[in-house]
């Protein structure tokens, strides 16, 4: 009687576990089911870009002047002397206070080397550079010709560009989505099926400065052709995006 008893009672356990485990695989079979059925339709992914290209308004150059002299404080006194008749220059040309702008000032030993003896000092060295914002184009040959003959004896590069960038990035956005929107539609076309909206739109890019290009300008160049020739040319404003759409099903 105890075994039979003990039998009956496993038995019903077991038929008690399959019954609660019977329910619990077919709500999970259900509800896996059921997402399937609700993923997201299918998509295109696809990216374009807009440009506007567009004359610069403004140049900015980078020039130093470049002094020796055997003791630190004279090499100073006359770098300072130097950049002042710059500065002098520069007022002259018609250029603001506020477009002047120091961008380095550096003192340093200088030594000469000779093989198998200690370095021997030869005098000190000091350069002022300066970065100039000219507004006015016309005037960024003359304006590099003035500083040279005043003392400028290095020219770093010049670069220009845009004193507002808004207008023509806005236009290149415009450029760009409907560049986006067309390639959406030639695909959904291709593809048979209707295209749908726009699920995500995402953007990169945008104005950026031209790196500065070097130019070299010497005062026997002023003397010998007039003012230094500068040529402007064109800058490019880009916006790229990237959209992502759903396609019907």
């Amino acid at each position: 009687m105890t075994r039979s008893f003990r039998s009956l009672s496993l038995g019903a356990v077991l038929l008690a576990a399959s019954a609660l485990t019977a329910p619990a695989v077919l709500a999970q079979e259900t509800s896996m089911a059921g997402m399937h059925r609700m993923q997201a339709p299918p998509s295109l992914n696809l990216s374009a870009h807009g440009e506007v290209r567009l004359a610069p308004d403004m140049a900015t150059i980078t020039f130093g002047v470049l002094t020796e002299a055997p003791t630190a404080a004279a090499a100073m006194r006359s770098n300072a002397a130097r950049m002042n008749e710059v500065i002098a220059a520069l007022r002259r040309a018609g250029i603001a206070e506020r477009d002047v702008q120091t961008s380095g000032l550096n003192l340093s030993a200088q030594y000469d080397y000779v093989q198998n003896q200690p370095p021997k000092l030869r005098g000190y060295q000091a350069n002022n550079r300066v970065t100039v914002t000219i507004n006015d184009l016309s005037r960024v040959g003359t304006t590099a010709d003035a500083v040279v003959a005043a003392g400028v004896n290095q020219i770093d590069g010049i670069s220009f560009g845009l004193k507002e960038s808004g207008a023509a990035e806005d236009r290149a956005r415009q450029l760009a989505v409907r560049a986006l929107q067309a390639k959406a539609a030639l695909y959904a076309q291709a593809l048979g099926v209707p295209l749908g909206g726009i699920r995500s739109l995402t953007e990169s890019g945008g104005y950026s400065p031209r790196p500065p290009q070097p130019m070299y300008a010497r005062a026997e160049m002023a003397m010998d052709s007039g003012s230094t020739p500068v040529a402007a040319g064109e800058l490019t404003v880009r916006i790229d995006i990237t959209g992502v759409y759903d396609l019907e099903r």
